[in-house]
This record gives structure tokens, sequence and C-alpha cells, in this order.
């Protein structure tokens, strides 16, 4: 250690130099007990909105001094999942699209509701360029992040990604019961949904033909409504047996052009 007449007779950038050196040594520490007493906020399991929405504006107060936090609850399960949950909105609402590459990581967490939280952060984002991560998502173990895969390409209007959409129609895992007796899951609609809201022209006539089938009947609105709008017409208003002859000219017609 200096003597003080030692630190007296420093040339004038040393003693600069020890300040600046103080200063951030001041700075590290602050830096370390904001970090602490976030850290300690997400250790905590609320149990209403309340407690939920305080630990929210809390962590936007700090701004970008909260990113190291953020992402040490994201990364760890010794936080309960609603933490790390709003952590993840936060670190987005924080960075905005600079978090979007990290954040898009985390579709693949083993934590479903983690997966979940990504996409509709990157929704929230507007991240169109993760065509691969939303495709990838349409096949996901978890019903709800299939579904909010869908609601992301829908919600941006990924049209190249429809015949991923389409194809889900024949995966198993968004139907329920055994073979022969399967029932379709209600993602099924959103599909079919979507599929008509992406303007997919190859499935119009599948589709065309599913409306006159029966077995598709419960389904019978949804086909309706993405026939009107990929060929751009509207069925009439009245019964289903009116809108299926309604469908049943188009269909023939199409064929005859073709």
């Amino acid at each position: 250690m200096l003597a003080l007449g030692a630190l007296a007779s420093l040339p004038a950038t040393d003693t600069v130099s020890l300040k600046i050196s103080s200063l951030s040594k001041e700075n590290r520490t602050a830096s370390e007990e904001l970090e602490k007493k976030l850290l300690t906020l997400y250790k905590r399991k609320y149990s209403s909105k309340v407690g939920l929405n305080m630990l929210k504006t809390e962590t936007l107060s700090k701004a970008q001094k909260a990113v190291p936090a953020l992402i040490k609850v994201m990364k760890s399960s010794a936080y309960p999942d609603k933490n790390r949950w709003v952590a993840t909105f936060m670190l987005g609402r924080i960075m905005g699209k600079k978090s979007a590459s990290f954040i898009s990581k985390f579709t693949f967490h083993p934590n479903w509701m983690l997966r979940l939280a990504s996409l509709k952060t990157l929704l929230a984002l507007d991240q169109k360029q993760f065509k691969g991560v939303y495709a990838r998502a349409l096949k996901d173990d978890a019903l709800i992040v299939r579904m909010q895969a869908l609601d992301n390409i829908k919600a941006m209007n990924l049209t190249e990604l429809a015949p991923y959409v389409w194809a889900m129609l024949y995966d198993k895992s968004n139907y329920a019961g055994q073979k022969g007796k399967r029932k379709r899951a209600h993602i099924v609609k959103q599909v079919i949904s979507t599929v008509g809201d992406l303007k997919f022209e190859k499935a119009m006539q599948p589709m065309l033909t599913m409306i006159q089938d029966k077995k598709y009947h419960d389904i019978f609105s949804e086909l309706d409504y993405s026939l009107k709008l990929i060929t751009g017409k509207n069925s009439p208003k009245g019964a289903s047996t009116v809108k299926k002859k309604f469908w049943a000219t188009l269909s023939n017609k199409s064929r005859i052009i073709k």
C-alpha cells in the first residue's frame, strides 16, 4: 500500500487512473447489488397477478441493468416457471430485436413453458426471419406450443410455411384416440383456418373434396372460411347443403379448366 506522501507524489495521470478504478469498482458493486436484489424477487413464488405485475414493474424500472439477472433466471430451473416466463418477456421488452437471436434458442428448451414464452416474445418482436424455428415448432410435443406456432405464422403472414401447416393434417399427434377411431383435436380447426389465411392454393382442390364429405362435418365452417379466402368467392348464406352445392359447382369448373 502506498504511503500518503508517495500518493501525493504520483503523476496526475496515475491519480486519475486510481479515481477511475475506484469508480469502476463502485459501479460493479452497485450492479452486483441490483442483480442480487432482482434475483431474490425472481426466486419468490407469486400467487397473484399483483405480485407478478410488481415484478414486471421493478424489472422495467432497471432497464438494461436488469438484463444479466433476466438471463440467469431464464437459464436456471431454480426459479419458478412463471417467473422465467416473465423474464423472457421482460428481456424482449427491454432489449427489443437485439434479444431475438438469444430468445429463439429457448424454442428448443426442454420446458414447454419457456418454448411457448419464446415463441410469443418473437411474435411480439415481429421476428419473421425465424421461419425454421416456427416450422419446427409445428411438430412440438406440446399441443399449446404447436398452436402458438400457428399463431405466429398466421400473424406474420409467413406464406412460405403454408405447406408445413397443411402437413399438420396428416400428423397423428393432432388427433386423439386409437387408429381407426381417431378424433380431430381442436388444433385441426386452427390448421384449416390458417391454411386459408395464408391463401395456400394447393390446398384448394383437396378442401373442395373434403367439404363434400360427411366425415369432415365438424370442420365444415373452417373449410368454408378457408375456401372463401383462397378462391376469393363467398358461398351463399344459408344451410350447409346450399354451400356444398356452391363449392361442388366451383370444383367441377376448376377441373374443367385444368
